[in-house]
């Protein structure tokens, strides 16, 4: 098996004055021309976990207590600030959520592209400017050359998203963070951007981690699915093992909540309850205090461990199907 461009292993970090991990245990890996999908409710850990990776999180107020990250070969702790601010928007770039909020509204379109250019090629403004209207023309913005003089507030949702892709791919980035980046975008727009990331990636041969909510999305794109849970990964594999066997009762939640255009009317499944507070887990399986299978067992963490090859969930019941042949 070939090395992957990204491997976590047992990411793990709280925030100051909290007594509980706020992520707990992570791991995953992503490969080149590969799409990792984290999915999870809100709250779970998600964007938390991808900040952490990008060395965004305030470094005063974070606490990491493990963890190794390892990028083309090169091994690093998660804590190691300054060599994650060397790769971050040049080797490592990130797609946030709210283009409108992430843009600064006081610089010109055009600048912003340029000014991650000019820190990581050591190029001139000219040749940065050159290389922004290269890339807004890249993503399919109309009329780039008037686009570059903009101000964020002049473009609409849809092209000030495509803006913060071509700033995060300006400098050809070997990984991609998209943190639900068709969020607040109309269905057409929301084809449009993921079409765009998945021809880029095509092209550039890039690893993708995509961070949504929306299991079609997922279903479309996804070579490799991570489902988090309350700062825990509880379930993890390759996509078509995820939607055709889900192991874990949280995923085979999530999987029945979703509608379907089809077949008779019912009504939609839930997940009762919500996700606990940092300072309200449930000892041992975070999940037990919402699970249909709760028992004594679960009182003791369950270890993230091969259902069948590459595909794992954290239940002390999994796999499912024996729990209820023999519960019957």
């Amino acid at each position: 098996m070939a090395e992957p461009l990204l491997d976590v292993k047992n990411l793990q970090f709280r925030f100051r004055g909290q007594d509980q991990d706020v992520v707990q245990d992570v791991s995953f890996r992503v490969g080149r021309n590969e799409t990792l999908c984290i999915v999870g409710e809100s709250g779970c850990g998600k964007s938390v976990t991808a900040l952490a990776l990008m060395g965004l999180l305030p470094k005063d107020d974070v606490r990491f207590g493990g963890g190794e990250v390892r990028f083309d070969g090169e091994s690093f702790a998660p804590s190691d600030q300054g060599r994650i601010a060397q790769m971050r928007g040049d080797r490592m770039a990130m797609i946030f959520q709210e283009p409108m909020t992430s843009l600064n509204p006081a610089f010109r379109i055009g600048d912003q592209i340029a000014e991650a250019v000019e820190r990581h090629r050591q190029c001139g403004r000219a040749a940065a400017r050159a290389r922004a209207l290269e890339m807004l023309a890249k993503v399919g913005i109309p009329a780039p050359e008037q686009r570059l003089d903009e101000y964020p507030h002049q473009l609409s949702g849809g092209m000030r998203q495509r803006v913060m892709i071509a700033m995060a791919l300006a400098n050809d980035p070997e990984l991609l963070i998209a943190d639900e980046p068709t969020t607040a975008l109309d269905v057409t727009v929301q084809a449009q951007i993921l079409d765009l990331i998945a021809e880029l990636q095509a092209e550039t041969g890039m690893g993708t981690i995509m961070i949504t909510h929306d299991l079609g999305v997922v279903a479309e794109i996804a070579t490799d699915v991570a489902v988090m849970y309350a700062g825990q990964v509880v379930e993890y594999g390759p996509a078509e093992a995820i939607f055709n066997d889900p192991q874990h009762p949280y995923t085979i939640g999530l999987m029945a909540s979703v509608p379907t255009l089809t077949g008779p009317r019912r009504r939609l499944s839930t997940v009762p309850g919500s996700v606990p507070s940092i300072g309200q887990m449930p000892e041992g399986c975070r999940f037990s205090s919402r699970c249909p299978f709760a028992a004594p067992v679960c009182g003791t963490r369950p270890p993230l461990r091969d259902i069948t090859p590459g595909h794992r969930a954290a239940c002390h019941f999994a796999p499912l199907e024996l729990h209820l042949e023999r519960s019957a």
